[in-house]
């Protein structure tokens, strides 16, 4: 039966009008596209937690800084590439180094905006954030985990980067399923070859796992939602115990998930090493699965690097 599909960026909106119910301290910087990224039943309901900036997103972290040192948790809510390039000094010099409770929430990342094409496909976004100090960065796998993270995004104390997908993807998670940032899930145990994945490649990570085990291949696969803090102990586990790990991403091969579970792998040997995501290169205006497929992102690619791995 065909798991059922929705976008993160759903999860996103139902997590945060929850919150702002909750907690008035919760706020919404919206950066005037509220009705693609799901804040518009939150500025319906809680106009006076909800502030529209316009169309400038650089406005709108400052804000959102000057929010924070009066106590207040406020969500910049904008795209993905919008969200990590165009306010990316703003987010250094205001929020990351004086280590303010800002969260930055963004949807339309990845490849997930297909038809949209590069200019709204954001491959660069999580490669960027993770080097700057103080950020924790962080992408679901499902509307479910979306949820639950963007919740302990709120309760975590200092910035926080969210990415969320467009275009609906295949639900993982039960409901009720608990998450902790900095903590990977565990889907699947293994002990010939691991598969770490985030965000809406875990699907794809699972069914490959499927393929596997009909070959007779026992694959680990791990939920690596949060790039930064990275779950070393969990990583450095599939070294110990695997010896073989295929890195999945939807995010350029460069400074993402697959180099930041190849940089822990360098540093302690023992394993080999395949990663898998858009191949530094830019998007174009086409399906999301074509996207993919063109990039290698798919569950008979991973096999492939798995046996080549096995050999």
């Amino acid at each position: 039966m065909e798991k059922k599909k929705i976008a993160t960026r759903d999860g996103f909106g139902e997590a945060i009008l929850e919150l702002g119910r909750e907690n008035k301290d919760i706020l919404v910087v919206d950066i005037d596209i509220g009705k693609s990224c799901k804040t518009g039943a939150f500025r319906k309901e809680l106009p006076e937690q909800y502030l529209n900036v316009g169309i400038a997103e650089q406005n709108g972290a400052g804000i959102a800084a000057g929010l924070a040192t009066c106590g207040k948790i406020p969500f910049v809510v904008t795209y993905a590439a919008f969200g990590s390039m165009r306010i990316c000094e703003m987010i250094r010099q205001e929020i990351c180094y004086p280590h303010l409770n800002v969260k930055i929430a963004c949807s339309h990342g990845g490849l997930t905006p297909a038809n949209d094409g590069a200019s709204h496909q954001c491959i660069e976004d999580l490669g960027i954030l993770r080097t700057l100090p103080n950020m924790t960065v962080v992408m679901p796998a499902d509307y479910v985990s979306a949820k639950a993270l963007v919740k302990a995004a709120a309760a975590y104390d200092g910035p926080v980067y969210l990415r969320f997908t467009r275009d609906a993807v295949p639900q993982v998670y039960e409901e009720g399923e608990a998450f902790e940032i900095g903590r990977a899930k565990l889907l699947q145990e293994g002990h010939d070859v691991s598969i770490i994945a985030n965000g809406d490649t875990v699907c794809i990570a699972l069914e490959a796992a499927e393929k596997l085990a009909a070959k007779g291949i026992r694959a680990r696969v791990l939920d690596m939602h949060t790039v930064k803090p990275l779950d070393k102990e969990a990583v450095e586990a599939c070294i110990r115990e695997t010896g073989r790990i295929v890195t999945v991403e939807d995010h350029n091969i460069l400074n993402g998930l697959g180099s930041a579970v190849a940089d822990l792998v360098a540093e302690h040997g023992g394993a080999r090493l395949r990663k898998i995501g858009v191949q530094d290169q830019f998007g174009q205006s086409a399906p999301y699965e074509r996207l993919l497929a063109l990039n290698g992102i798919t569950a008979d690619n991973i096999v492939l690097q798995a046996e080549t791995l096995l050999k």
